[in-house]
């Protein structure tokens, strides 16, 4: 989790004007937590508290509203009565390294990061993603 989230800070100085080298500022004045920063801790949120996935996407969702997210996850979080939407995109995944800590079996990791991804992404793929990140963390 710590590490998904550094990764993502560090990174997001980069996301608008990518660079080829390893020689950067770690730290530099337009790097910040974003949209997956917040929805990582929401996922931890949601397994320290009760298990609730939405609740915590949407609650934390609000509280960090301008963290750059998609224009389908704004629908998602604001329209109460959204359903999850079909995407393959990434941020299931990039949200999920807290499950493979809180489960102590690869079947429970697998089955809570499904559960984590498809309150918002319906498409399989999305579902499968989350769930190879989740995996990989849990072997490692």
């Amino acid at each position: 989790m710590h590490g998904a989230i550094a990764g993502e800070i560090i990174g997001s100085a980069f996301t608008q004007l990518p660079i080829k080298t390893t020689e950067f500022e770690l730290l530099g004045s337009n790097s910040c937590m974003n949209d997956d920063s917040v929805l990582t801790v929401a996922t931890a949120y949601a397994l320290i508290t009760n298990g609730d996935f939405s609740a915590a996407y949407r609650k934390w969702g609000k509280i960090y509203a301008n963290a750059g997210y998609s224009p389908a996850f704004l629908r998602w979080l604001f329209l109460e009565s959204s359903d999850p939407y079909e995407t393959v995109g990434n941020s299931s995944a990039n949200r999920v390294s807290p499950v493979a800590w809180a489960f102590d079996s690869m079947d429970e990791v697998l089955s809570q990061a499904a559960r984590s991804a498809q309150v918002t992404h319906s498409h399989p793929e999305g579902i499968k993603g989350a769930q190879a990140v989740a995996a990989s963390i849990f072997l490692a």
